[in-house]
């Protein structure tokens, strides 16, 4: 692997035209795995994170007890599930106990880029039970046909397409508020509830925040090809060894004379910018969207283990400048809450009680329609999305162990 030298720079990776892929890490990191560091570490660091938190209204009619358009309404939280077709309810039995759920997203949205442009590539739900002992990390596939609502502020009637497409409708005509509006809208007709709060995570300051506790530590479970990052065989020079052809972005072309940058099996230490290269992949990987699920999900307990085991208060210049870079990479909605108090709320939850939920087990289901490649959600997929409902992910997890992420 070439040294960390210029053509390394994090930098350069963040200019690449074809970097399309940004995280919604930090977001459970900023809501549960730090919240135990911030607690400890008293009085100043807790304001000065809290204070870098960008706080503004995301969620609109999506969140919990907002009335939603059309047939659906806050009442039929508690006492009906919307079907997954477009206009029709099954009523359902729910449960007394209340859930949390908090909608993470990450987006692509480089300097200069219009809104219109821009879809929510990464998408997890972060239950919360009503115990408050545990949360439940469930990636929601990109690609995933969906209905999407009828969104008159951006002239849209409705329809069926990829959820990320969601996002991109709502940030016509209300920027990043109306793209998690209508994503949290349209997963809100998908499972059935509300959201209690919203976050957005920008790709920069999740890097920064690696970097500024050195690093963290991963095992690379199948050889993973960078469609992003290569190296120019005869200057060294970094650049794009791959061209991604739009809409959907699928088969990737190499640029000849360009050498990928590889992850090979095995455990390795990652600097920032590999380690978000790394949970960017998804073009060459056998297991494709859910291959880098798990790796995006495999870097939360790296970076939320190394935070709150990692004696960072020891190093009080460090722990401040890690701090800041996840609490300036954020935009959060509390509804009504302000982020000090989420904190607050979560600082006995740490990395080993979050676990990590397989969408569709963890296997594809894709199929062509119009053209198109669309994840399709399984029935099993749509009971584990009635749990989040009824607060009985757990139940459903026991009867499905092989859906926990390792």
């Amino acid at each position: 692997m070439p040294a960390t030298s210029a053509a390394a720079r994090p930098a350069d990776l963040r200019e690449s035209r074809d970097e399309l892929r940004r995280t919604v890490l930090t977001g459970i990191v900023v809501l549960l795995a730090v919240a135990a560091l911030l607690v400890a570490g008293g009085a100043y660091l807790f304001r000065r994170y809290t204070d870098s938190v960008n706080e503004e209204p995301l969620l609109g009619r999506a969140a919990v007890g907002a009335p939603a358009p059309g047939w659906w309404s806050a009442e039929a939280e508690t006492s009906a599930t919307p079907s997954r077709k477009a206009g029709g309810t099954a009523p359902r039995k729910a449960n007394p106990g209340r859930g949390i759920n908090i909608l993470l997203v990450g987006i692509d949205q480089r300097a200069g880029q219009d809104a219109h442009d821009v879809r929510s590539d990464t998408i997890m739900i972060a239950h919360v039970p009503a115990g408050r002992d545990r949360v439940y990390l469930v990636s929601v596939p990109r690609d995933s046909r969906v209905a999407i609502p009828a969104y008159p502020r951006a002239r849209y009637g409705g329809g069926v397409d990829k959820v990320n497409a969601a996002y991109q409708v709502g940030a016509r005509a209300g920027g990043r508020a109306g793209g998690v509006e209508l994503l949290g809208l349209t997963l809100r007709a998908l499972v059935g509830v509300g959201f209690d709060a919203a976050a957005i995570v920008d790709f920069a300051g999740l890097r920064t925040a690696v970097d500024a506790i050195g690093g963290v530590d991963m095992c690379v479970d199948e050889e993973t090809v960078s469609v992003h990052v290569g190296w120019d065989t005869a200057t060294g020079r970094q650049g794009v060894p791959y061209v991604l052809t739009p809409p959907d972005y699928d088969s990737p072309r190499p640029v000849p004379g360009m050498r990928p940058q590889v992850y090979h099996v095995g455990c390795r230490h990652f600097a920032g910018w590999e380690a978000l290269d790394y949970v960017r992949q998804r073009e060459l990987i056998p297991d494709g969207d859910y291959g880098r699920q798990r790796h995006q999900q495999q870097l939360v307990r790296a970076l939320a283990g190394k935070v709150t085991a990692g004696n960072l208060l020891a190093d009080p210049i460090a722990a401040d400048r890690m701090l800041r870079a996840l609490g300036g990479s954020v935009t959060f909605d509390g509804n009504g809450t302000p982020v000090a108090g989420w904190v607050r709320a979560f600082g006995h939850l740490g990395a080993n009680d979050v676990t990590i939920v397989r969408t569709n087990g963890g296997h594809f289901a894709s199929r062509r329609i119009g053209g198109r490649s669309f994840e399709i959600l399984t029935d099993t997929t749509e009971e584990l999305l009635d749990a989040l409902r009824t607060d009985t992910v757990g139940d459903f997890l026991a009867a499905h162990p092989d859906w926990v992420g390792r």
